[in-house]
């Protein structure tokens, strides 16, 4: 199976340890990865729907678009079928019901171990089927 992954993430650390999570796991996954929310949706919509990921990872708190505002971006039709998953250091209710109520398929807390990283690439992947 041929992973395509978009992953949305200010925080250059954070994109290499979710990177580093995915490809220990699977080394072949095809990452999209991007430090600007606006980016990543200029990008959505200027691929084919063949070229469309099977999951896009994003955090809560970007600066210009933050999350929920991705989601709710990137509420139409061709976007429906992916899975969302936002990742995120902000357990603050009202930002989990924000994502889930604009179409987030799950919302996790960013893991602060490395077993924890390693559990959450496979869980991550796990998401690609689901399409």
């Amino acid at each position: 199976m041929r992973y395509n992954i978009l992953i949305a993430d200010d925080d250059p650390e954070d994109l290499e340890l979710i990177e580093e999570a995915i490809l220990n796991v699977e080394p072949e996954a095809e990452l999209h990865k991007f430090t600007n929310s606006i980016t990543a949706i200029e990008y959505l919509d200027g691929i084919s729907d063949a070229n469309l990921p099977q999951l896009i990872i994003l955090d809560y708190n970007m600066p210009e678009l933050n999350g929920a505002w991705f989601l709710a971006a990137i509420k139409k039709d061709r976007y429906l079928p992916i899975p969302k998953v936002v990742l995120s250091t902000s357990d603050a209710p009202l930002h989990i019901k924000e994502c889930l109520k604009n179409g987030a398929t799950e919302y996790i807390i960013k893991p602060d171990n490395m077993r924890a990283l390693w559990e959450l690439g496979k869980r991550l992947l796990n998401f690609c089927g689901k399409n």
